[in-house]
């Protein structure tokens, strides 16, 4: 666990809108309550069944959320980037952790204590009312993957994985290639397929001029016929 003068980082209300939404005074008793950890790529941040000590705000870095089924096979549920929260339906539920959490990249991580927001939600009903829009959101998001990664088939699940990252991460400066470079490990996890369906798949699809390759890099070329096969599946 690093103190905030140990390394260099951004002031948390810099981070996320969210914190536009505390008094001045709420502020800096955020601010005196925080903690700073580095994680490197690959890194676990917490593991199922272990118990949530702290909501997490996310300043650096990517990060994979996912669950471990039968065989050891894993499903990303939810990718976090900067700016965004994690690890508070567990805390507000008072339950152990039903998912993992790792960072694929080198990231930053804010960790604000459970007292802390308590306290903070206790006293702001706007912020409070922000948790309860996010959850929300949450499990609207989650419902309708459900759905979709059981029912669509291969290179439907794939193409909505594809615009899935689109809208969480943007593209890069070519504003086609995504700015989120996911192994195919990886990306066969977040589409419920296996590894060699996920290959396959993506090889089709450079084929057909829908999207080019370059290693880990995708670049989307066809983003009507992508959103086609998508909502088709």
């Amino acid at each position: 666990m690093a103190k905030k003068n140990d390394i260099e980082f951004d002031s948390i209300e810099t981070i996320s809108d969210v914190w536009s939404l505390l008094s001045d005074e709420q502020l800096a008793y955020l601010k005196d309550n925080y903690l700073v950890r580095v994680y490197k790529k690959n890194e676990m941040v917490y593991c199922e069944g272990e118990l949530p000590t702290h909501v997490l705000c996310v300043a650096k870095g990517k990060l994979k959320i996912f669950r471990t089924g039968s065989g050891g096979r894993s499903q990303i549920v939810r990718m976090v980037k900067p700016g965004e929260m994690l690890a508070y339906r567990a805390m507000f539920a008072k339950e152990n952790f039903v998912t993992n959490a790792c960072a694929f990249e080198s990231s930053v991580i804010y960790m604000i204590p459970r007292e802390v927001i308590k306290t903070l939600i206790l006293n702001n009903s706007k912020l409070a009312w922000y948790f309860i829009h996010k959850l929300s959101v949450d499990l609207g998001i989650a419902d309708k993957r459900a759905v979709s990664l059981t029912q669509k088939h291969v290179r439907g699940r794939l193409a909505e994985s594809l615009l899935f990252l689109r809208d969480n991460y943007g593209f890069e400066e070519d504003n086609a290639t995504l700015s989120v470079h996911l192994s195919r490990e990886d990306l066969a996890s977040l589409s419920n397929m296996t590894t060699s369906n996920a290959i396959r798949t993506l090889s089709w699809m450079a084929q057909e001029k829908i999207i080019e390759l370059d290693g880990r890099k995708i670049k989307i070329i066809d983003e009507t016929y992508l959103a086609s096969l998508s909502k088709n599946g």
